[in-house]
C-alpha cells in the first residue's frame, strides 16, 4: 500500500493570518515554553481510510513511523512519515476505537466504552492479529477517549471524557497495570480539577471533555488535549493544572490525538470533519535560551 499515506507539507501562514488570537498565560506565547502550537511547521495529509483518525503514538526507538487508529474499524495503522507508506492490521471487529499505545511489546487499543484490547506489537506486520485479548469491566461505565502507556513503569493511564462525575468540577484518570503477556488489571485512580482549568482559561465555568493526553519524556508533565473545548492543558505529574492554551480552530478542525516523539516534537491528529482531509500536525520542540 505504498503511497496511500502520501502527505502534504505546506505553510499555514495564510490560515493563521485570519485565525483568532490564541490566549495563553505564557508570556512568550509558547505552549509549555517550547511549542508554537498555533504555527506548526508541517502538516501531514492523511489518506481517506484515516478520515476518522483518533489516537496516535510512537515507538520509543523510532520517530518516523506514527501508529494510529480510526474510530470506526478495528484496525491499527503504521504510517511512515518519511516516504508515505502505510500498513494496517485488523485486531477486532467494528467499533468506536479512540486511542492507541505501545507497552511491553504490545499494542493497546481503547474503545470508547472503556473496553481495552491488546495484541503483540510484531503483529503489526501481518494483515490481522490472531492474538488479540479483550478486557471488559475494568473501567466503570462512561465515555473514554484518552489512553497513555508508561513503558518505564508498565502502567496504562485512561482519561475519562464523560463519566459519572460532574464534568465542570473534576475528570478522572484511571491507572492500570499490564504484565508481559498483555493482561490488563485495574489499579487506582485520581482526579483533575476542572475548576482550575476554567480559572486558567479565564472562564467562570467549563465542561471539560478531554480527547487524549501524553506525558513528557522526563515524566514531569502531562499534556491533555480537548477537541470539544479546543484546548491543551499542561499539568504536573500529579495532574495539578499549570497552563491552559487555546487552539486555533483554523489549524485544528477536530483535534483528537496527541503524541511526543523521541526528540520531544509534538504531534496532534485531526479528524477530517468539515475539512478536505484528516491531518497530523507537527510542532517542533524549541529549546529555551
Amino acid at each position: 500500500m505504498k503511497g496511500l499515506c502520501n502527505y502534504i507539507l505546506f505553510s499555514l501562514s495564510a490560515l493563521l493570518a485570519c485565525g483568532q488570537q490564541a490566549q495563553t498565560n505564557n508570556e512568550q506565547g509558547l505552549f509549555a515554553g517550547h511549542y508554537d502550537v498555533n504555527k506548526p511547521a508541517k502538516v501531514f495529509k492523511m489518506p481517506k481510510e484515516l478520515d476518522e483518525i483518533s489516537g496516535i503514538t510512537f515507538h520509543s526507538k523510532a520517530s518516523n513511523i506514527i501508529y494510529a487508529e480510526q474510530d470506526e474499524e478495528g484496525k491499527a495503522f503504521a504510517c511512515n512519515l518519511n516516504d508515505g507508506s502505510i500498513r494496517k492490521t485488523k485486531f477486532a471487529g467494528k467499533g468506536d476505537y479512540e486511542d492507541i499505545q505501545l507497552l511491553n511489546n504490545y499494542i493497546v487499543m481503547l474503545r470508547s466504552d472503556g473496553v481495552l484490547y491488546t495484541f503483540p506489537f510484531n503483529d503489526i506486520n501481518a494483515e490481522a492479529s490472531a492474538n488479540t485479548k479483550e478486557f471488559k469491566h475494568i473501567l466503570p461505565g462512561g465515555e473514554y477517549e484518552g489512553l497513555y502507556a508508561d513503558n518505564k513503569t508498565s502502567k496504562l493511564y485512561v482519561l475519562c471524557k464523560n463519566c459519572a462525575e460532574k464534568q465542570d468540577k473534576t475528570t478522572t484518570v484511571y491507572t492500570l497495570s499490564m504484565d508481559n503477556n498483555g493482561t490488563v488489571q485495574s489499579e487506582s485512580n485520581t482526579t483533575i480539577n476542572v475548576k482550575s482549568i476554567a480559572e486558567k482559561a479565564g472562564l467562570k465555568k467549563l465542561s471539560f471533555r478531554p480527547s487524549a493526553f501524553t506525558k513528557t519524556q522526563d515524566g514531569n508533565e502531562w499534556f491533555i488535549l480537548s477537541s470539544v473545548n479546543k484546548l491543551i492543558v499542561r499539568t504536573s505529574a500529579d495532574f495539578t493544572v499549570k497552563e491552559v492554551y487555546n487552539l486555533d480552530a483554523s489549524v485544528y478542525n477536530q483535534p483528537e490525538g496527541i503524541a511526543l516523539d523521541a526528540a520531544n516534537n509534538l504531534y496532534i491528529s485531526n479528524e477530517k470533519g468539515t475539512s478536505q482531509s484528516a491531518t497530523i500536525v507537527k510542532i517542533p520542540y524549541r529549546k529555551q535560551g
